[in-house]
């Protein structure tokens, strides 16, 4: 039996449809437009301004330090600077699960929440920034647990010490039921008005104007949901454009030939390697005594190495249960193509920035061979290559968005693309999802990515500029968990100046410092 559940993409879809009662004939007799908000927050938009960007935060697990929370009151120092957060996904670990948005979100987030002097008191689902905070759903954010291990993780005893490896960690009665907690937290969860109650709800919120028709009114402090698991929204002449990537990072179907056969054996049997070597992970926990310091230390890194192969495994599995019938979420992706020329046919429009959680460039330890990234990075490709053909000359060879922000890598990374063949060249991409759980190392292989393209062989597509992860061995390990913070200035192209902070945990010490800025 699988540990986590990970719904099918069509689940994901309809019941994320529902929450929001998308295309309700109230909704589309108003002219609303669900996929879109307008930020009133009180400050003038003006051309130059700052945001923060977090992701893969969520844990209030550690035994001797809470790294969520040390980022969390460096972003502190920059509140008042910054218009707005970005959250790049996995908002609570493990499953996504209510029971945990208290300690994993709300707790360590305090001070960007209204009444965050008494966060005992806020509901997950009653939550009201003071501050703009616009995340997107990460896979564990849709994760759900089995009714066994929800009854085994109540357990106490001898039962739970021999499970501890996996109960140790933030697992309560259930997961996330198939998103609902995230969508109960952020979303504007029109499913739960009815009658007259909805009718004034759209009445009163739904006040904003924009070309794409009336739009939810985001106003910190009073009002602070989102109109959907995917939205746009501008500041400063820049569209910034969120995306929920869960729906289409389905692995591409092996094919039905020879070839495709001797590849699906090769999964399989590197599959059973890699639960072996997962097992003999487990047994190696069981030995160790988690109060005491060293281990404990120990035992977060073979935790860290557990959930690594766990997702390797769920990697091969989809692999080798894809297929044609699996759905690809083209609404949204055509929703995304359309935005984007829109965006660029627009004169006050200097700018666009994609944000969502799974990284199509990366060099942390495992994901760049990971079947998921290689459908994350194909379909975004077939979007800006038709956006790239449908404006033509209009771009006076910049690329088509600016920047990219995504998390699900455990580690800060900035990368730039070379000539890749397609419309995703000479972009910069940054991951941030180094913001509380567990870190990742870079991979052996170096910081260039290499794709094999047909018969023009293998070349290097992508480079690393920077990357911040864990790293070091024993005593001397270092784990340097992240944010940034992007100045965005004034003119055309926009330039964006990024700065990386870093919460570093050496030695069973706290040192907080700055990496050097660098512009994009």
């Amino acid at each position: 039996m699988q540990f986590v559940i990970d719904p099918p993409i069509a689940a994901k879809i309809l019941k994320m449809g529902q929450r929001v009662r998308w295309r309700d004939p109230a909704i589309l007799e108003r002219g609303i437009d669900q996929t879109c908000l307008v930020l009133d927050d009180g400050q003038g938009d003006t051309p130059e301004f700052s945001f923060l960007v977090i992701g893969d935060s969520g844990s209030g697990y550690h035994r001797h330090h809470n790294p969520q929370r040390q980022v969390a009151q460096g972003m502190e120092q920059h509140r008042e600077d910054c218009r707005f957060v970005l959250h790049t996904g996995d908002v609570v670990y493990l499953v996504g699960s209510d029971e945990y948005y208290y300690k994993n979100f709300i707790d360590p987030y305090q001070k960007f929440l209204v009444g965050g002097e008494h966060p005992e008191r806020i509901c997950y689902d009653k939550m009201v920034f003071n501050r703009s905070f616009f995340p997107v759903p990460g896979n564990h954010d849709y994760y759900d647990l089995p009714l066994i291990y929800g009854l085994l993780a109540q357990l106490t005893g001898p039962l739970r010490y021999l499970l501890r490896y996996q109960f140790e960690l933030d697992i309560g009665w259930h997961g996330s039921y198939q998103g609902d907690a995230y969508a109960r937290a952020f979303l504007d969860y029109l499913k739960a008005l009815s009658g007259e109650a909805f009718n004034q709800h759209l009445n009163f919120h739904y006040t904003a104007k924009t070309s794409t028709g009336a739009c939810l009114r985001y106003q910190p402090g009073v009002f602070t949901r989102l109109p959907n698991r995917y939205y746009t929204f501008q500041s400063g002449g820049i569209d910034f454009f969120a995306l929920d990537s869960n729906t289409f990072s389905a692995p591409i179907p092996l094919p039905d030939t020879a070839q495709g056969n001797a590849l699906r054996r090769q999964l399989e049997e590197q599959r059973s390697q890699l639960e072996k070597e997962r097992q003999q992970l487990v047994e190696t926990v069981l030995k160790l005594n988690p109060a005491g310091l060293q281990e404990a230390d120990q035992l977060d890194d073979l935790h860290a190495k557990i959930e690594q192969l766990g997702e390797v495994i769920k990697d091969i599995d989809q692999q080798l249960v894809v297929d044609a019938s699996t759905v690809t979420d083209w609404g949204q992706l055509d929703w995304l193509q359309e935005r984007l020329i829109a965006s660029w046919r627009n004169p006050e429009r200097r700018g666009r920035v994609l944000f969502f959680h799974h990284p199509p460039y990366v060099t942390e330890a495992t994901k760049w061979s990971q079947a998921q990234t290689l459908a994350i990075r194909d379909r975004l490709r077939r979007v800006l290559d038709a956006v790239a053909q449908e404006v033509g000359n209009q771009t006076q060879g910049r690329p088509i968005v600016d920047l990219v922000f995504n998390g699900h890598a455990h580690c800060m990374e900035h990368l730039q693309t070379l000539d890749t063949g397609h419309a995703d060249a000479y972009t910069n991409w940054i991951i941030c999802g180094g913001s509380g759980y567990s870190l990742r190392r870079q991979r052996t292989e170096g910081p260039e990515l290499t794709e094999t393209l047909g018969f023009a062989g293998a070349r290097t597509v992508a480079k690393s500029c920077l990357f911040v992860g864990r790293s070091g061995q024993v005593s001397h390990k270092r784990r340097p968990y992240s944010f940034l913070r992007v100045d965005v200035k004034a003119g055309c192209p926009p330039k964006f100046v990024v700065r990386p902070y870093v919460s570093e945990w050496y030695q069973r010490e706290w040192r907080e410092y700055a990496i050097e800025p660098f512009t994009v």
